[in-house]
């Protein structure tokens, strides 16, 4: 059955820099982990011109940095300076630990992306950084941006996860992703389409814990990033950021969803 998601709850807006933060093990009525095997979370990040967040370190997280809109610029202590941007991807395989600063120039464009927080099959393991071209991106083909190392991505993570991204204009279906025993988690990053007579809209979620076939549809010109992966696989849980320990306790998970709802309707 599929799960869908709406609009995250979880929105930290540090001043110029708002993260909203999906957990993808939340879509499950009881939830056991806020993660979903091994994706831990998948962070909607917005920065306006000029905006500068400090150097800090990250640790046991795979984090992929999806840039459509804007340009994000990253520094780090091994001497990197990158732009990233729609036509170029960033992997940080954080490992035993990486140091890295992100920044928007005041003559950038407002930057809108995702992070994703992937679990690495072990804690400890050597930090690194990736960056370069992405393929060619065609309309309504899945494009393969991230897969297992040793796969056929261009880009690679130490976890059994591969990512995916498509360009849907209105009116048009596609199947997602599959293969035995993935299971498939969407995020609708722009548009709105039809999954299984749901409708998704913007930063909206799905969770699909099947490895089935499953169709979308666009209603309206769609993006969308799919994440297909091995939900039993051994991971890592020690990611600084993925795993953080102030993130509620699985038992709490529908307390702490409803708890968040609240605070953010008080916030409007």
């Amino acid at each position: 059955m599929l799960l869908k998601g709406s609009r995250t709850p979880v929105v930290q807006d540090m001043g110029g820099f708002i993260a909203r933060v999906n957990m993808p093990g939340w879509l499950r009525r009881w939830p056991r982990d806020h993660g979903y095997g091994p994706l831990a979370m998948v962070v909607e990040s917005v920065l306006v011109p000029g905006r500068v967040i400090a150097m800090h370190e990250h640790r046991d997280d795979e984090i992929v940095s999806w840039v459509p809109q804007g340009v994000m610029r990253h520094k780090d202590r091994m001497g990197d300076a990158l732009a990233v941007d729609a036509g170029h991807l960033m992997i940080m395989n954080a490992g035993i630990g990486f140091w890295h600063s992100e920044e928007t120039h005041p003559e950038d464009p407002d930057l809108r992306m995702l992070q994703i927080l992937i679990r690495p099959r072990a804690s400890g393991l050597p930090a690194n950084i990736q960056f370069g071209p992405l393929p060619e991106q065609q309309q309504a083909v899945w494009r393969h941006l991230v897969g297992p190392e040793g796969g056929s991505a261009p880009f690679h993570v130490r976890s059994e996860i591969d990512v995916y991204d498509i360009h849907l204009p209105a009116g048009a279906c596609v199947v997602f992703p599959h293969a035995p025993q993935k299971h498939l988690y969407s995020y609708q990053f722009e548009g709105c389409s039809i999954v299984q007579g749901k409708t998704f809209r913007e930063a909206e979620q799905g969770l699909f814990p099947s490895d089935g076939p499953l169709i979308v549809t666009a209603k309206t010109e769609s993006v969308i990033v799919a994440f297909l992966m091995d939900p039993v696989s051994h991971v890592a849980r020690t990611g600084t950021v993925g795993d953080h320990r102030s993130i509620p306790r699985p038992l709490f998970a529908p307390l702490a969803k409803f708890a968040l709802r609240v605070k953010a309707l008080v916030r409007r």
